[in-house]
C-alpha cells in the first residue's frame, strides 16, 4: 500500500524537494477517481509551443524497497498480486498506509518488518527511480539491509498470504530467468545493487 509521500528530493535523497519550472503547462485539473491507495486525474496541459491536449497522471505516494542480504544471497517475499492474477516473489516493498509519513529510512525499516519480520542493522540507500514516469508521480526508494535480525511478521491485511524465503543470489538471477520473478521494481533494485557493487560502495554480507 502507498499513499502520503515520502519527504525528500528524489535526484538528491534527505533534502527537500525544489520546484522546476516545467515544460508542459497545466490550464485545468481534475480528479476522474481517488480511494485510499491512488487517485487518476486528468490535466488539461499547453506545451512550448502552444499546442494543447490532455494528460492522464496516477497519483500514488512514494514508496521503499528493501534487498535484504545475508550469507551472500536474499530474503524474497512471494504474494498474490491480483491485477496479474498469479503469486509472485520480489523484493519487500511498499509504501506509508493513508495519514502516515516519514522518511524513506523509516519507510524501509517498516515494510522489511512487516513482510518479513527481519530488522536491519544497517541500512545503505542505494538510489531513487521514478516508478513509470510516463504515467505516474510516484518515486521508489531503494535500500540494501545487511546485519538482519530475525523478528515477528505484522503484514498488512492487504498481504494475506505472504511468505519469506531465503535465496542464494545464483537462484534470484535463475527466478528471473524462469519468470519467477517479474517485478520491475525488484530488477531495478538489483541493477542498482549490481552498480554499487561495481562502484566497491556495497559488500554483499
Amino acid at each position: 500500500m502507498q499513499n502520503d509521500p515520502v519527504h525528500t528530493d528524489p535526484a538528491n535523497p534527505g533534502t527537500p524537494a525544489t520546484p522546476v519550472a516545467p515544460e508542459v503547462r497545466t490550464i485545468a485539473s481534475s480528479i476522474v477517481y481517488a480511494d485510499g491507495w491512488i487517485r487518476l486525474r486528468k490535466d488539461d496541459i499547453e506545451r512550448r509551443d502552444g499546442s494543447r491536449g490532455t494528460y492522464a497522471v496516477v497519483e500514488r505516494g512514494d514508496f521503499a524497497l528493501v534487498i535484504p542480504a545475508e550469507n551472500g544471497g536474499f530474503y524474497l517475499v512471494e504474494e498474490y498480486r491480483y491485477p496479474v492474477a498469479r503469486r509472485s516473489w520480489s523484493f519487500p516493498q511498499g509504501g506509508f498506509p493513508s495519514g502516515e509519513s516519514g522518511t524513506p529510512e523509516e519507510l524501509a525499516r517498516m515494510e522489511l518488518a512487516q513482510e518479513t519480520g527481519l530488522r536491519a542493522g544497517r541500512l545503505t540507500q542505494l538510489g531513487a527511480l521514478a516508478a513509470a514516469h510516463g504515467m505516474s508521480s510516484q518515486f521508489g526508494y531503494y535500500f540494501l539491509a545487511a546485519d538482519l535480525v530475525a523478528g515477528p511478521a505484522d503484514p498488512e491485511p492487504e498481504e494475506a498470504g505472504i511468505r519469506h524465503e531465503w535465496v542464494r543470489r545464483e537462484e534470484f538471477e535463475k527466478m528471473v530467468r524462469d519468470a519467477r520473478i517479474t517485478d520491475d521494481s525488484t530488477l531495478a533494485a538489483y541493477a542498482l545493487l549490481l552498480l554499487a557493487e561495481r562502484r566497491g560502495d556495497v559488500t554483499i554480507p
